[in-house]
């Protein structure tokens, strides 16, 4: 279901109802670019998410009539100018956006995406594409962190229970499954974004039948080889020999309480001495890559895991720091670079391109240059052109291949910014282009 055009900050309709009095809601065009100023603590890179959302946004955008009618009762609009409302009724967004391709590894001050369009337009837009740029790169990021600390296991992503509405839990999912997650327990994601379903059982199926056999025979008889029996609603060794004891084969068990190392050991052993060398244990509850890391370190034999509340949440760094800051603007004659100068809350004029530099089949550093700048010798550009007079120039890779995209981009980083024990620095530098602009920009 398409985003409502309401779904934005009253300031950007009053600024809209402003551009329209000085006649400036077509014949000004704006650029608009949408980056993230510092790295939250524990990220060394993000990971770029949530663009297929924003451009389907982008192509949808339109007021219903009742939206239109509900505005013009509202008092904060109630001097908007003769017109205007008649504006928001035939309104769509006709503008030309260029975006990195979702999974890219991205850092502070780089445009994950740039909105070029009527200013009228590209103001209405900045509150949505925030708000689904910025959550799924928090997502993405944190779950990037998970998989690499998995170190080759699969992680399932089971967190819509702790999610934040269910809009959040369905992107969440995609996002998580983005960075590199297996697959997904929420249905509807599994089947609006095509991520492998997985699942296990609840604590209340082992305990709403007579026994713990009687609940694990049941449940295998119906599931078989898609069965995966939860070890800890009372006792985990006593259910594990219990299944040795009744001679069933489940392919795969959970433990989600206690000592998991510990515990896996035991497991492990009283499996494998009764030759079930092939039922494999996963193990969930309250993990994260820190959590994950000390288990695999420590050798436990846990062939994967299941993670919920944080990443769905990125519990470490909940609320990424995204804005979209004006940084052109056209009139009549040459476009005017444009800049931010107050203390902390600075931004770079003018539109830009992001040059990756590679060395040795390695990411070495990033260059921010003007978009019309010559490239980077060594280097490939991030941003591409996805979006043009309101209308996407191609369609978008599907998930499952940008899934491999993004794992390849990140096994391209530098191995200090892949490590989830430390934060790490990437170079990141403006290009003399823009070092001029900013000078420029400055008056100086």
């Amino acid at each position: 279901m398409p985003a409502s055009a309401l779904a934005t900050d009253l300031y950007q309709l009053t600024m809209m109802a402003g551009y329209f009095a000085a006649g400036r809601h077509h014949t000004t065009r704006a650029t608009f670019e949408l980056f993230v100023r510092r790295l939250p603590p524990g990220r060394s890179f993000l990971v770029a998410a949530g663009i297929e959302q924003a451009l389907s946004l982008l192509e949808l955008l339109h007021f219903e009539e009742p939206e239109v009618a509900w505005l013009a009762r509202q008092p904060a609009l109630a001097r908007a100018p003769a017109g205007f409302f008649d504006y928001l009724r035939g309104f769509w967004f006709s503008g030309e956006v260029w975006a990195v391709r979702e999974g890219t590894p991205v850092f502070a001050n780089e445009p994950i995406l740039r909105v070029t369009a009527p200013i009228a337009e590209a103001q209405l837009v900045e509150t949505a594409l925030l708000a689904t740029i910025n959550f799924q790169t928090s997502v993405a990021s944190k779950a990037a962190r998970v998989v690499i600390a998995a170190d080759g296991r699969p992680v399932m992503e089971f967190g819509a229970r702790r999610a934040h509405g269910l809009d959040a839990a369905r992107c969440a999912a995609r996002a998580a499954f983005l960075a590199g997650c297996a697959g997904t327990s929420l249905v509807e994601a599994a089947q609006r974004s095509s991520i492998p379903l997985a699942g296990t059982m609840a604590h209340s199926w082992v305990m709403s039948a007579v026994d713990e056999v009687t609940a694990f025979r049941e449940y295998d008889a119906i599931f078989a080889e898609h069965a995966v029996l939860l070890l800890d609603t009372y006792d985990t060794i006593a259910a594990a020999r219990a299944i040795v004891d009744h001679h069933m084969q489940p392919s795969a068990v959970r433990l989600d309480s206690g000592d998991l190392g510990g515990l896996s050991r035991e497991v492990r052993a009283i499996f494998d001495e009764a030759g079930l060398t092939g039922t494999r244990i996963f193990a969930s509850g309250d993990l994260d890559e820190h959590a994950i890391a000390r288990l695999i370190a420590s050798g436990a034999p846990i062939d994967g895991f299941g993670v919920g509340t944080s990443v769905v949440t990125s519990i470490d760094a909940p609320a990424l720091g995204g804005v979209y800051k004006l940084v052109e603007v056209v009139d009549d004659g040459p476009g005017r670079l444009v800049m931010k100068t107050s203390a902390g809350k600075g931004t770079w004029p003018g539109r830009k391109q992001i040059w990756r530099v590679m060395e040795n089949a390695r990411a070495a550093r990033d260059i921010i240059a003007l978009h019309d700048e010559p490239q980077t010798a060594g280097s490939r550009p991030l941003l591409e052109r996805v979006m043009v007079d309101g209308t996407r120039t191609s369609a978008l890779l599907p998930l499952a291949h940008a899934r491999v995209w993004c794992a390849e981009r990140i096994a391209e980083l530098p191995p200090d910014l892949r490590r989830i024990d430390r934060d790490a620095s990437y170079d990141v530098q403006p290009s003399r282009g823009l070092t001029e602009a900013i000078r420029m920009a400055q008056g100086s």
